[in-house]
């Protein structure tokens, strides 16, 4: 299905070179109330002619502008940008790549700059509205190349505590560059610096709402899906899957038909309290499907968390297909679209960085959403909340009036436990241990009153055995893993830090209460470096 775009001269488009930090960009932006998009940094120029920005962020990134294999923007890119009167700021490597492209001089630093810098405002500028020449804020660096000398016309506007090139513009030309991260929290007035740009120096109109969003996905599907068209939508029972069908039965009614697959994956119980919720809240007829043997039947085995995730997208398109076929029947029509919640963050994440041989970042994971969908699956796709990131997501269902407790779910993966029982999923009972250590843990935040507080909780099986003692015994039994993360959007997280009396009274609880587990250990990484979901 075609991506909706707003019919707006006020986008703003990040051309991404690789950096950890361009999500955040995006973020930042439409936190602001202006909708801004983020494509590879290596787009074609038609692509980026055809999105019609009035503004264009080069974001950072981790190569040199020397290397050989250097990603830059296409042909014609100055022109463009010139003859249509776009502003472009470049941020970090964008910056050394708008010197370097216009005539001037990028070397490696004598004095390399990598964290918190302190930095001075020499001249005025539409950047620095509040403080003035000779103000002075803290910003976040992370460079070892430097701009030694400007292209004709170019000022520097502030320079860092070491003597290097902070912020450099060209008025004139609408060219502007900041040498350090202005999005990251590390950066404390960045915000700042990023509304003065946007709106004060380009003139954006902070106008993007997400009612607007709401009404431009409707009139998409609507003018996509034919009158006489029926859409099936596979529903999990999370937000992003909750929100996408309650979208789309606002814009087409009863033509829309849900299906929840209990694939053997499903949290404790998750099926009958899913169902519930449906038929309770949502007021959706929903029809189970009963793929258990099916999906443990092609994971037996597998190991490799790649190929358990493409296995588990190409069968629940499978399974769809088969629904359907059935749903011909009894309609007289096939079914012709298929809704998935695919989210932006999952768009990003399952696209390779410009420079490393790909096309975009690197390739973390595949999503199931995205990832493993099969080149000949016959249902067409709607993907509603393809542009948004999740806590627009449960904006937009506050807005449609999808039940707070709906809302209010923690994150769960599409390929479920399978990416949380480590290896083989099939082996043993794991799925049944992981399922009651994860509901002990998950039910022990709700009545601390910490659920709301976490972005996701869960429970990992690890494949390993730990010698222990349990009644006055030699055990030889599972380690299990507690994993709860605080984060914004998903694509940055830290993790939670809990008091140590809930720790060891939840720990407790798994290794008496839960057969064959004697080790309780936390996951104490962050992200990055490491992921939310272990595989």
């Amino acid at each position: 299905m075609e991506t909706p775009i707003p019919q707006s001269t006020n986008l703003v488009l990040i051309l991404d070179f690789g950096s950890q930090y361009t999500h955040l960009i995006t973020r930042r932006i439409r936190k602001l109330s202006i909708f801004s998009l983020c494509i590879s940094g290596t787009s074609s120029l038609k692509t980026i002619t055809d999105l019609n920005p009035k503004v264009i962020i080069l974001s950072g990134g981790p190569h040199s502008v020397h290397s050989v294999d250097a990603p830059t923007f296409p042909d014609g890119f100055i022109e463009y940008v010139e003859s249509n009167k776009i502003f472009v700021l470049g941020i970090c490597y964008g910056l050394q790549l708008i010197v370097q492209k216009l005539g001037g001089v990028v070397d490696i630093g004598v004095k390399q700059e990598y964290g918190r810098m302190e930095i001075e405002v020499l001249r005025e500028s539409g950047l620095y509205l509040s403080g003035g020449v000779g103000s002075k804020q803290s910003v976040w660096m992370s460079h070892g190349d430097e701009a030694v000398r400007l292209p004709e016309g170019f000022s520097v506007v502030a320079k860092s505590q070491q003597g290097s090139v902070a912020a450099i513009e060209n008025p004139e030309r609408r060219f502007y560059g900041l040498q350090y991260h202005p999005e990251v929290t590390h950066s404390p007035e960045g915000m700042v610096t990023l509304s003065n740009f946007l709106l004060n120096v380009c003139g954006v109109t902070p106008e993007w709402k997400m009612e607007d969003v709401l009404e431009e996905e409707i009139k998409v599907i609507r003018r996509v899906v034919a009158d006489d068209d029926h859409v099936i939508c596979a529903l999990s029972g999370g937000v992003d899957s909750t929100v996408a069908a309650t979208l789309v039965h606002k814009a087409i009614g009863d033509r829309l038909h849900c299906v929840f697959v209990d694939n053997g994956l499903l949290r404790y119980k998750e099926q009958e309290r899913v169902m519930e919720l449906f038929e309770k809240d949502l007021h959706l007829p929903v029809t189970c499907v009963d793929a258990v043997d099916k999906f443990l039947g092609e994971l037996k085995g597998v190991d490799d968390p790649e190929k358990k995730r493409k296995i588990i997208g190409k069968e629940f398109i499978t399974v769809f297909d088969e629904f359907a076929t059935k749903l011909e029947k009894e309609l007289g029509k096939k079914p012709a679209f298929l809704v998935q919640g695919t989210l932006y963050p999952d768009v990003i994440e399952s696209c390779p960085p410009p420079g490393s041989g790909r096309s975009h970042s690197h390739t973390i994971k595949s999503h199931h959403n995205v990832g493993g969908l099969p080149k000949d699956m016959k249902l067409k796709l709607i993907e509603p909340l393809k542009l948004l990131f999740k806590d627009e997501v449960r904006e937009l269902g506050k807005i449609l009036n999808v039940p707070e407790g709906f809302l209010k779910r923690h994150p769960f993966p599409g390929p479920g436990l399978a990416v949380r029982v480590l290896g083989d999923v099939t082996a043993g009972n794991a799925l049944e241990v992981l399922r009651q250590v994860d509901e002990i843990f998950i039910q022990s935040i709700k009545e601390a009153g910490l659920y709301d507080k976490i972005w996701q909780a869960f429970a990992v099986f690890l494949p390993i055995k730990s010698v222990g003692v349990q009644g006055d015994q030699r055990t030889h039994s599972h380690v299990v893993a507690l994993r709860a993360v605080t984060s914004q959007d998903g694509m940055t997280a830290d993790w939670y830090d809990f008091e140590h009396k809930f720790l060891d009274d939840v720990s407790r609880k798994i290794c008496n209460s839960v057969r064959g587990v004697n080790r309780v250990v936390q996951d104490i990484t962050s992200k990055p470096p490491s992921t939310i979901e272990w595989e």
